[in-house]
């Protein structure tokens, strides 16, 4: 029995030391409320610094992905541009040796003949293939600055000035981008 009330005892102190406690904390609390309103602004002024920090780092973190992704797309169609661009002499001079070629040497090295030709077929079907395509101007189109480059201008009879009067050679485009301009001789304003 004597056990059992000084329990009650302990029990009674340890509770009210706790309500004492609180009550002087809380008193400590109320004391001085322009401290504390200036500790809740100091607060919330943090809170609003770290949000605003945190947006601006997902903002990054966004952009970063996205200019990412365009990086990649753009490496994936246009990373072999240097070994494309490499490529087209063999091209043009697949191109030459068929245009060179005269009657007589068609016919007697016909096989020749038909392996150049064969060759110069499988590299156009590999450049369509990687999305390079032909820019095959023909005489009497107009010169166009962004596909063309003039190599020489001269006055030819019976043209508009800015006609293109030769071909050189061929140019090429990388999906959308020119991998080299045709080149082209352009007529001025014809000789009157």
């Amino acid at each position: 029995m004597a056990e059992a009330k000084k329990d009650e005892n302990l029990e009674e102190q340890v509770e009210e030391i706790s309500i004492e406690g609180l009550a002087e904390e809380a008193e400590d609390f109320m004391s001085d409320p322009l401290e504390t309103d200036d500790e809740l602004d100091a607060i919330k002024a943090e809170r609003d610094e770290f949000r605003d920090r945190f947006m601006r780092a997902l903002a990054d973190a966004e952009n970063a992905r996205k200019r990412g992704e365009r990086d990649r797309r753009e490496a994936e169609q246009y990373g072999g541009s240097k070994l494309a661009r490499d490529m087209l002499p063999v091209y043009d001079n697949l191109s030459r040796a068929l245009e060179v070629a005269t009657t007589e040497q068609r016919e007697q090295a016909a096989a020749l003949i038909e392996g150049v030709e064969l060759t110069l077929r499988e590299l156009l079907n590999v450049f369509t293939k990687h999305g390079i395509t032909l820019i095959k101007p023909e005489i009497g189109e107009k010169f166009d600055p962004q596909i063309h480059q003039a190599m020489f201008e001269a006055p030819v009879p019976n043209t508009s000035a800015g006609d293109i009067i030769q071909v050189m050679t061929e140019g090429f485009l990388l999906h959308e981008r020119l991998l080299r301009p045709a080149q082209v001789g352009v007529s001025s304003a014809p000789a009157g």
